[in-house]
């Protein structure tokens, strides 16, 4: 399944897209909810991910991966400052992917991410965790980083995926600056109908992914 996240490195070219107002917060079919700041623009689906999502699917190396890539929904996309600092939340719905996936399915789910974001940029000094929110466990990833070719572009990027009731969800952000890093990790979320609370806890990396 790690090729179901390959799509996230689309959220790059839709920092150049188009926006519109944001409407808050963010609801999702799939039973979840994200609040961003108002002054985040939302950015426009990019028309390029169905030639993406076949040029993914034509290198998957099972019929699984194939069907995830397909599958994958790019539910949100946002944009702020300049350089611009980028929120995106994807999704895959189990009903189109034909099964669910477990807790302990999560890492493998959420780790194909950091691989393709590879393609882009220099990831340095990793770290990871795992925490709940609710009856929820999220597994976390963050890392310095800077775009290929352009060393002097430094954001850090921060993964957090979760595996719900419908679905399998990944929020990420390329922060530009610390400003930004906390607006996604203080975004509100609500899974399943549970309560909102903060996205990314203070004690997300006091303890680490099981292996």
């Amino acid at each position: 399944m790690k090729a179901a996240l390959l799509l996230i490195i689309l959220v790059a070219s839709c920092a150049a897209a188009s926006g519109q107002s944001p409407s808050l917060p963010h609801h999702s079919s799939l039973g979840f909810s994200y609040s961003l700041p108002a002054d985040w623009q939302i950015v426009n689906e990019n028309p390029s991910l169905p030639v993406v999502k076949e040029q993914q699917s034509q290198a998957a190396g099972s019929e699984e991966e194939k069907k995830g890539i397909q599958c994958v929904q790019l539910q949100l996309a946002a944009r702020h400052g300049a350089p611009a600092s980028v929120i995106s939340v994807l999704q895959l719905p189990f009903g189109c992917f034909g099964q669910r996936l477990t807790d302990t399915e999560l890492p493998g789910f959420a780790e194909g991410a950091s691989e393709q974001l590879k393609q882009s940029f220099d990831l340095a000094a990793p770290e990871y965790g795992s925490y709940t929110l609710g009856s929820h466990t999220l597994w976390i990833e963050r890392a310095k980083a800077s775009v290929l070719g352009h060393p002097e572009a430094q954001y850090t990027i921060e993964i957090a995926c979760s595996v719900l009731k419908l679905g399998a969800v990944c929020w990420m952000t390329a922060a530009s600056d610390d400003a930004s890093l906390q607006a996604f990790e203080h975004g509100k979320v609500s899974l399943d109908g549970e309560p909102p609370a903060a996205l990314v806890p203070a004690t997300a990396f006091d303890k680490k992914p099981a292996s």
